[in-house]
């Protein structure tokens, strides 16, 4: 009886040992995989390698308050109101001369000019 008695718990203790080897490789793999999905989310997020530019500068930052400016002027115009439309143009060309907008707003107060004229 003693003999079965030392066996069952020779098996426990054998069993328990197994179960906490097992346990720690999962708990090792588990720590390997979550580290490996960090450094794929960091590599993703890192930014990539500067580019050369060598044909084409960087397009001028445009002030929101030229692109508003802008639409206003031509909205005016659309709405009839040539003059009003001539007023913004020539406040855009004002404040912001070397904005790249600028072609487009002589064009369009040349066109709303030949409006007034046609009037």
């Amino acid at each position: 009886m003693k003999g079965l008695l030392w066996v069952v718990m020779i098996a426990s203790l054998a069993g328990l040992a197994w179960g906490l080897a097992r346990w720690r490789r999962q708990w090792t793999e588990r720590q390997q995989a979550a580290e490996a999905r960090l450094a794929s989310f960091i590599a993703q997020a890192a930014p990539s390698a500067p580019t050369v530019m060598t044909s084409t500068p960087p397009p001028a930052p445009v002030a929101p308050q030229e692109r508003l400016l802008l639409d206003a002027a031509a909205k005016a115009g659309e709405a009839g109101e040539p003059v009003l439309s001539i007023q913004l143009y020539a406040k855009l060309l004002a404040r912001y001369p070397q904005t790249p907008f600028a072609a487009q707003a002589r064009a369009a107060v040349e066109a709303q000019k030949k409006k007034l004229a046609q009037a």
